[in-house]
């Protein structure tokens, strides 16, 4: 679907056993508990983890659980979580510093950052340790801001998951046994599977969910599907194939993800009969076509919106990066500077979705 080769540009470089923990750190919050931010990092560091203040979308709704085919909070109400995806982080790791996440988290409202940690492409494959660490730093920034973090570990090509499936074990093994206590993350175990079938995905999934299960019990998985994510569409198929079969393990949520001016009737008709039976989390999305660039179709992509508006269905955007496509949200230049607040910083469509995510 959404086709992501190395930039031209690009730089070289609470529930469960853990109820307590969980309950411990949001009483923190409560309090108001604030650590002080780190400076400025570049090339992959960022500030160390610290208590979410009792206002942030994470200390506000807790540990989250799927019930029936929505979100929900630890009060066992429906939720949808608004933010932003990054770029690789093998490419625009300066673009996730202090001054980015508290734009993203104060000045555009996030809830949510997506950390992408590619596998392929100058990613994961390597340096394991390193990229580890890196997606590590992000996340406890996030959750330093009060943000809920989406891990994606962001395979592309190969299409087939199981290609990776050890380095996704040892991943994720890592990443659950690290946050097991926290309750600001949801793992997505396989960004966009394509050239695959649906049985394949399925048997990597109940692979790798008792992985993150066995350090990390109660956390949302987010399961990637078939065809770029599209429940099939750019394949030939649909979400029948998904409906039929479903992943066997509980807590989970299925993975869909559009590029509005490329993905029109046929696959905004499939999320919202998809959601009708499954539950569903836009992982990714853009107001462009499937490649990230061109110009952006606003009237779509606000359908869209407003179809997961509705029926409550999550979404990070693609992506909080300064990259020459029209889908980064940021002028190019913008993460070499210390500006990142209001809009004279952003392209046509960070203006449009951070005015979306502020709603």
């Amino acid at each position: 679907m959404h086709q992501r080769t190395t930039p031209p540009t690009a730089p070289t470089v609470a529930t469960g056993r853990r109820g307590m923990a969980r309950k411990a750190l949001l009483a923190a919050s409560a309090l108001g508990v604030v650590t002080a931010l780190m400076a400025p990092v570049r090339a992959g560091a960022a500030p160390a983890p610290a208590a979410p203040t009792a206002a942030t979308p994470l200390a506000a709704n807790g540990q989250l659980s799927v019930c029936g085919r929505q979100l929900c909070n630890a009060s066992g109400q429906a939720v949808a979580l608004n933010g932003m995806s990054t770029h690789g982080t093998q490419w625009y790791a300066q673009c996730v510093t202090d001054g980015s996440l508290d734009a993203l988290a104060q000045d555009w409202r996030s809830d949510v950052l997506r950390v992408s940690t590619y596998v392929q492409e100058g990613g994961y494959e390597t340096d394991p340790a390193g990229f580890t660490a890196r997606a590590q730093k992000f996340v406890d920034a996030a959750h330093a801001r009060g943000m809920y973090a989406v891990i994606d570990w962001h395979m592309l090509t190969p299409g087939d998951p199981n290609a990776n499936l050890d380095r996704a074990k040892t991943f994720f093994k890592a990443m659950a046994k690290k946050y097991k206590n926290h309750p600001g993350v949801l793992y997505e175990i396989a960004n966009e599977p394509s050239g695959v079938s649906w049985s394949a995905i399925k048997s990597y999934a109940e692979q790798i969910i008792p992985v993150i299960r066995a350090e990390d019990p109660d956390a949302v998985v987010l399961v990637g599907t078939r065809a770029w994510s599209s429940f099939g569409v750019s394949e030939g198929s649909n979400e029948s194939e998904v409906v039929n079969n479903p992943v066997n393990a509980s807590n989970i949520m299925y993975t869909f993800h559009f590029y509005a001016a490329s993905h029109r009737e046929e696959y905004l008709n499939t999320l919202d009969r998809a959601s009708d039976r499954l539950p569903v989390f836009v992982t990714e999305f853009g107001t462009q076509n499937y490649a990230g660039e061109g110009a952006n179709d606003f009237t779509m992509s606000q359908r869209y919106l407003d179809l997961m508006k509705r029926k409550k269905i999550s979404w990070t955007n693609w992506n909080y990066s300064d990259d020459h496509r029209s889908g980064a949200v940021f002028k190019t230049g913008t993460c070499n500077g210390s500006n990142w607040t209001g809009t004279g910083v952003l392209k046509e469509a960070g203006v449009w979705i951070r005015d979306r995510i502020r709603q």
